[in-house]
């Protein structure tokens, strides 16, 4: 590592962080701080002003409302602190971002996960009802992204009933219901059925809010051990 380097780094990480320091960190203008001093070492900014982001500029969120931001923060935190900073670091996932009215391409995402940034975008708007499912939702989007062999799809669609098929993309769906269903039959969810990606970040996120878990339902119960199993080859000390 080149002195230059090694200055850069220190600056970053030593000196208050410049909003064109958190550009260069993960490529997204307008931004603040907001806690970078986390016990799983998660460094937390938010939308001082709108952004734009991808090269057709198709990425939208805007900026956040004081109010708004340190009320969804508590849960965010809450939530993203049950995975600790080795568990972090071994599926890519350093920056959280906070803004309001998330879309892509005017089509409205609770999230948006990059792991090759270590970025995830939160909507802190995002209904409330399902707002700390979904946190756990993107935050598997970012895991399976990291470890797409581990979270074979192939094998995962095995596990559904025969007669059943995926389409071929999330929006390609008209399933976007999120409600938990009180009969499943091989899903939590109405938008677990729209992509085999899609259905294991509900079964996850499920997993990890306490109280939701398959009952009675053999193809769900093997979906969960799925997970679970996967789960403990990344980190082997991860607990839901």
């Amino acid at each position: 590592m080149n002195l230059f380097r090694l200055i850069f780094l220190f600056f970053i990480f030593i000196s208050p962080l410049k909003a064109d320091a958190i550009y260069d960190l993960i490529r997204i203008p307008n931004l603040e701080i907001y806690e970078i001093n986390t016990e799983n070492k998660l460094k937390y900014f938010y939308a001082l002003s709108s952004f734009r982001l991808s090269v057709q500029k198709n990425i939208v969120c805007l900026k956040s409302d004081k109010k708004i931001l340190d009320e969804k923060y508590k849960l965010i935190y809450k939530n993203l602190n049950k995975y600790s900073y080795n568990f972090l670091k071994k599926i890519n996932l350093k920056y959280i971002v906070m803004c309001e009215n998330l879309s892509i391409s005017e089509i409205n995402t609770a999230g948006i996960p990059d792991h090759i940034m270590k970025t995830l975008i939160l909507d802190i708007k995002f209904d409330k009802k399902y707002f700390e499912r979904v946190i756990h939702h993107e935050v598997f989007h970012i895991i399976n992204d990291s470890h797409k062999e581990i979270f074979n799809h192939n094998e995962w669609i095995k596990l559904n009933n025969k007669n059943f098929k995926y389409a071929e993309c999330s929006t390609c769906a008209e399933k976007l219901g999120l409600d938990t269903y009180k009969k499943t039959n091989g899903f939590f969810t109405e938008y677990s059925q729209s992509t085999a990606s899609e259905d294991m970040a509900e079964v996850f996120s499920h997993l990890m809010i306490k109280g939701i878990k398959a009952t009675n339902d053999p193809v769900l119960k093997k979906k969960e051990d799925f997970i679970k199993t996967n789960l403990l080859k990344i980190d082997n000390s991860f607990k839901f």
